[in-house]
């Protein structure tokens, strides 16, 4: 495994020269005292050192050890706890937090770099602050003042971490049938029994105290998701004074044994009669929720993109080095008895699709995180308003369409290792795993595309594409003749979305099956669109650079290959999508 080294440059490119954050920042009144170019260059260095140098070194060790589990408690790979002890005291587990609380309140678009680093460095690492910054963000939109001054302040420090307490045995993705109960107490608190699933950080040695966020149901809840409260449970109480009383009736009963991301404690958590507190209205528990896992589905996509880097570091490095056979005659390097991988081309292709992916997403990454800070942060609410929709339409993509590229680039990064990248001590396998799981919780890839196609597009009657298709047409009335051919591309791709689009629509008063049948397809055809919006742009920009940096000559060059080899695929998606729901319903159940 390669040492891991921050794409610093790339990131500055994209925030700074593509999509221009500090111009926002100099209008948003929260932000313009705090955040200029030149602070979030030094914040992002800052975050290099700390990912490269503290927490990437565990991750080999951390995958191979794994955490133990011993009589309800659970203990985390050898140097994850002063790893953990030092990422707090650099402030780094409350980046995103309120100022007024705690934290350093930066905006979305500098923490997804971050967030990038912390999972190329270590996903198992990256998820115990992960989650209590998800966390932190719920209780600061929902809870009362006392919750929000008696916890966010000691979890925006990183003394105490956060979970997010959801899934059930029988319960996964219907969250509506869940049994744990909430029984109102006389003190006002609720006394929360039951058991939860999958539980990541649910137990662990890293902090003092635990901060579950729990969804229960109340005795008198209507039925289904309508039902459906959330609550804080604290693995210990606090006292008064702030400082911990009692051990809460909420343990660990073991923890899964997983193919990715050992070093992560993914628990079952068992509550009985725990102690918990009511997060905003009754009944409203899973909207509350949900301002969490909007910005952990972002974070997940997050993880698919920091695999992919990590594992295209291996892998480039090996290719440089590895010599096996003779390219084409202009290529051999006539010194050596065989020529570098890198003359090859299916090892270019492999490269170079790892390549597009990676910068494609970071842009995807960024793009979503200035959308979040402006529905934010903008001064004015048509501003704000129109930033939401784009949010909205494009959360799904982001976890969805990200994790999938991202599984797909690490398994490039195996293979281009050949049978190194089978074999554990070179680290590629391990990437292949930990993405794994990125497609699967926090909603599977196949929910955030019913989420897309079926709330968001068919719901708005096809209304939140606009912002996309609007931001698209401006990107190509600027494209030159110089790229024009790519130009027609997007034009083409973009024409075909809209087409299929207004297709599905016309088809969902008479066919039940449609959106179920189609949205994983759209969700792709949605994502290779955007991503050929983004480097469009992001070609014009690099051209258009006065810089002799061969940086921006290969943005370029990958900008051309995304175009001529992987925009491409929509055509089979098309296709696909124009067939309909009927190939997928002709089977009775004996028919599998």
């Amino acid at each position: 495994m390669s040492d891991y080294k921050a794409s610093l440059q790339d990131m500055n490119f994209v925030l700074h020269e593509v999509f221009g954050v500090a111009d926002d920042w100099a209008v948003m009144p929260e932000l313009q005292e705090m955040m200029d170019a030149d602070t979030a260059t030094a914040i992002l260095e800052e975050a290099a050192k700390v990912t490269e140098g503290l927490i990437a070194p565990n991750a080999r060790n951390a995958d191979e050890q794994g955490v133990s589990y011993r009589d309800a408690t659970v203990t985390t790979p050898d140097g994850y706890k002063e790893a953990f002890r030092q990422l707090a005291e650099g402030g780094w587990v409350g980046v995103t937090a309120n100022p007024e609380l705690g934290g350093m309140g930066l905006p979305k678009v500098i923490s997804a770099q971050y967030e990038e680093m912390m999972c190329a460095a270590d996903i198992s690492f990256s998820l115990y602050s992960g989650l209590t910054a998800g966390a932190i963000i719920a209780l600061d939109s929902h809870a009362s003042d006392e919750i929000k001054q008696t916890y966010i302040p000691r979890m925006a420090a990183g003394e105490w971490t956060g979970t997010m307490c959801l899934t059930e045995p029988h319960a996964g993705t219907d969250l509506g049938i869940i049994r744990t109960k909430a029984e109102p107490q006389a003190d006002g608190s609720f006394a929360l029994s039951g058991t939860k699933i999958f539980i990541t950080g649910g137990e662990h040695d890293l902090t003092d105290n635990i901060i579950h966020l729990v969804l229960a149901k109340l005795p008198d809840a209507p039925a289904g998701s309508k039902g459906i409260s959330l609550f804080i449970v604290p693995k210990f109480l606090v006292n008064e004074d702030g400082s911990l009383g009692e051990r809460n009736a909420v343990a660990a009963g073991s923890v899964e044994h997983k193919m990715g991301i050992h070093g992560s404690a993914t628990c079952v958590m068992n509550f009985d009669g725990a102690k918990g507190w009511l997060v905003g209205e009754p009944n409203r528990g899973l909207a509350a929720m949900f301002t969490m896992m909007n910005y952990e589905r972002l974070g997940v996509g997050i993880q698919g993109l920091g695999a992919a880097a990590r594992s295209y570091g291996t892998a480039l490095d090996y290719a440089k080095d590895r010599r096996q056979g003779r390219g084409a005659k202009a290529t051999q390097d006539t010194s050596a008895s065989a020529d570098t991988l890198l003359v090859h081309g299916d090892i270019r292709r492999m490269l170079l699709t790892m390549k597009a992916f990676i910068e494609g997403g970071r842009a995807f990454s960024s793009y979503v995180g200035q959308q979040l800070d402006r529905a934010k942060y903008a001064p004015h609410a048509e501003e704000r308003e129109a930033a939401d929709k784009l949010v909205a339409l494009l959360t799904p993509v982001a976890k969805a369409f990200m994790t999938d590229t991202g599984l797909e680039a690490t398994i490039h990064g195996q293979q281009i290792l050949g049978g190194h990248g089978y074999v554990r001590e070179w680290g590629q396998e391990q990437w292949v795993r930990d993405c794994r799981i990125a497609q699967i919780y926090e909603g599977t890839n196949g929910i955030q595309a019913l989420d897309l196609l079926g709330r968001k597009v068919a719901g708005s009657r096809g209304e939140l594409l606009k912002p996309l298709l609007a931001d698209i047409e401006k990107t190509l009335n600027e494209a030159g003749d110089n790229w024009s051919k790519e130009a027609a591309q997007l034009r083409a791709a973009t024409e075909a979305l809209v087409s299929v689009t207004e297709g599905i629509l016309k088809q969902v008063p008479t066919d039940e099956n449609i959106i179920n049948s189609l949205a994983v397809e759209y969700l792709q055809l949605v994502g290779y669109v955007a991503y050929a919006y983004l480097w469009l742009r992001m070609a014009l920009v690099a051209e258009a650079s006065d810089s002799t940096d061969s940086f921006y000559t290969a943005k370029v060059k990958t900008a051309r290959f995304y175009f001529a080899k992987l925009l491409p695929r929509i055509d089979g998606l098309v296709g696909a999508l124009e067939s309909g729901s009927e190939s997928l319903y002709l089977h009775d159940e004996d028919d599998f």
